[in-house]
């Protein structure tokens, strides 16, 4: 248990708060002084990598824009593939979509309908799980793949958003896990 204090201990000293950002009342976490920190960048994709052992997972999914940024690294580490899934209409050729709806509007994820397969165990990377929208379309989208998702793996969880209870019921069993919980 002292590793993973002293891993999050670092983690959270190397993210910092923007008040008012991206609007008024909103105490934004924003990562980028972590990523620039080579220490805590690799003690994050190490923690992350670990979650894929694991969980055994075969492809590491990254959501845009920076899961991109967490889970390439992830996939190096834990020698797996990574795939994308983007918003809609950035991939080129055939792809699978799945549509979710937000707090004002609703919004679309796409992901190549090659790069998953039936005997796929697909880790999702993000680095914030708020109120698990894109994260719940994410599962939707990767099952309709036919492939298998072996869990969910984010740096940071704003618990007081409700996203865990939202994405319980889809999870199916699969594990959530958040390096830090805020």
């Amino acid at each position: 248990m002292t590793e993973l204090t002293d891993i999050s201990a670092l983690l959270l000293s190397r993210i910092r708060d923007v008040a008012d950002y991206p609007e008024p009342g909103v105490m934004f976490k924003d990562i980028t002084p972590l990523l620039a920190d080579p220490a805590a960048f690799t003690a994050l994709t190490d923690a992350l990598a670990q979650v894929a052992e694991r969980t055994n997972a075969t492809k590491v999914v990254g959501l845009e824009a920076r899961g991109f940024i967490l889970g390439a690294p992830v996939a190096v580490r834990a020698g797996l593939g990574f795939i994308p899934v983007r918003k809609a209409g950035k991939l080129p050729g055939a792809t699978l979509s799945q549509a979710y709806d937000l707090e004002y509007g609703s919004a679309e994820i796409e992901v190549h309908a090659e790069d998953l397969a039936a005997d796929d165990r697909v880790l999702i990377v993000d680095d914030v799980l708020a109120t698990g929208g894109t994260a719940e379309a994410s599962l939707k989208l990767i099952r309709s793949a036919g492939a298998e998702v072996a869990g969910i793996a984010v740096l940071m969880e704003l618990g007081f958003l409700g996203g865990r209870a939202r994405l319980e019921p889809t999870l199916d069993g699969a594990p959530l896990e958040a390096l830090l919980k805020v």
